[in-house]
């Protein structure tokens, strides 16, 4: 982890002071009572009824409830497992630890069913973050493996691994009617991790492969020259040939979705730490360069960079949490290699976002933490409260408390 101390020296080195990068004073409301308040509530509201939370109304803030067959639905267990994390970082002003880990559990088991039948397709990987949560506890607890994660894990990876074409060199994202289109979305990377946490568990190598594979063409096919991203890539499945680049929740086929962007930026980051291939972490700068340089002079993330301002285009609060943390991953990377200067200027960058973005989007009236989150802007799903979009803020402040950054 980045310590205060070897932040702030570099920072001096390079002439900054933490007043002027902001380092000193994250945004406050990352530690509000209200944070272990709601989730405890919303835990203790739906626990057993097996529906899950997904993202709020626009008016009142009152989250909108789905079955565990979504590709969201591992998201609130993983807020509950980070709130345990939390505790382990700022004591009991963060709630009871051994509460939060049993709500955890119960909320994850919801998902157990999933491992022999499921439609959410690539987004297993999603579904997998709290049985990964539990495996990274055991882990650091020193204890035995939680049975029931390790099955999920795997089960979770072999069903991600059947959807992979060697043909294609990806895993599927999106089923089609056309069984010759072959389609592979952006957001696909951060569904790798279930391959490598599996490949720990097994010694299957295959898994691992088969993450490259996929890493390597989507940096090929969905990274442009500019740093921008497409959404989607259409490839042909007997040939492996690509037929269109394109959107779907984006403004545009050339236009960059900033919570697209935010997915390769963490997903590339990740295939460095795992693989240690430079090009991931030039890939994952590459993409960090355009979302710093795209983004607009307030500071606020828009739910696409290319988004035409008239009429006003929404924000989307959850691509900002999501890419403040890709740039803390991003920062771990780089000082690993040594290079302090471009490690504090990511975590510099990342705290800059997420003060702007909390400032916009913090509700305490709200169920969820957070608004101003797009879920689908081209279905009018905008405006929201989104539960990945409080997951990723929870697991910031977690960040930065652990680099040193900020106390709780």
């Amino acid at each position: 982890m980045v310590s205060l101390f070897l932040i702030s020296l570099v920072l001096s080195v390079g002439g900054a002071s933490a007043a002027a990068t902001g380092l000193a004073a994250p945004p406050p409301e990352l530690f509000s009572p209200l944070v272990a308040q709601k989730v405890l509530k919303t835990a203790q509201s739906f626990a057993g009824a097996n529906p899950y939370p997904q993202y709020t109304d626009r008016e009142l803030g009152n989250w909108e409830l789905f079955s565990a067959d979504q590709w969201t639905a591992g998201f609130f267990p993983a807020t509950l497992y980070a709130m345990y994390e939390r505790t382990k970082l700022c004591g009991p002003t963060s709630g009871d630890a051994k509460q939060w880990l049993e709500l955890g559990r119960t909320w994850s088991t919801g998902e157990i069913p999933l491992e022999l039948r499921t439609g959410v397709g690539h987004d297993v990987g999603f579904i997998s973050y709290p049985f990964m949560d539990e495996l990274q506890i055991d882990k650091l607890e020193r204890e035995r493996d939680n049975v029931t994660a390790v099955k999920a894990v795997n089960a979770f990876a072999t069903a991600l691994a059947a959807r992979f074409s060697p043909i294609v060199g990806c895993t599927r994202s999106w089923d089609s009617p056309d069984p010759t289109d072959f389609q592979v979305i952006i957001d696909n990377m951060m569904n790798l991790e279930v391959l490598f946490t599996s490949e720990e568990l097994t010694g299957n190598h295959t898994l691992r492969n088969i993450a490259i594979s996929h890493a390597d063409k989507t940096m090929v096919n969905h990274v442009r020259e500019d740093g921008g991203s497409f959404h989607v890539v259409d490839y042909n499945s007997t040939t492996g040939a690509v037929i269109r680049q394109r959107t779907s929740q984006g403004y545009a086929d050339n236009s960059t979705w900033s919570r697209g962007q935010s997915w390769g930026i963490y997903g590339f980051a990740n295939m460095y730490k795992h693989t240690r291939k430079l090009a991931y972490l030039q890939t994952a700068r590459k993409m960090a360069k355009y979302w710093i340089a795209n983004t607009p002079s307030d500071g606020i993330v828009p739910w696409d960079f290319n988004a035409p301002l008239t009429p006003p285009r929404p924000a989307d609060s959850s691509a900002a949490t999501i890419a403040t943390n890709a740039l803390f991953l991003l920062a771990d990377q780089e000082l690993s290699i040594w290079n302090f200067t471009g490690s504090a200027y990511y975590t510099n960058e990342a705290i800059k976002m997420l003060n702007v973005n909390t400032k916009l989007a913090w509700r305490p009236s709200w169920e969820s933490l957070l608004a101003n989150g797009t879920v689908n802007n081209p279905q009018q799903n905008n405006l929201t409260g989104i539960v990945y979009g409080d997951y990723y803020f929870i697991k910031a402040g977690n960040e930065l408390v652990s680099r040193g950054l900020a106390r709780c």
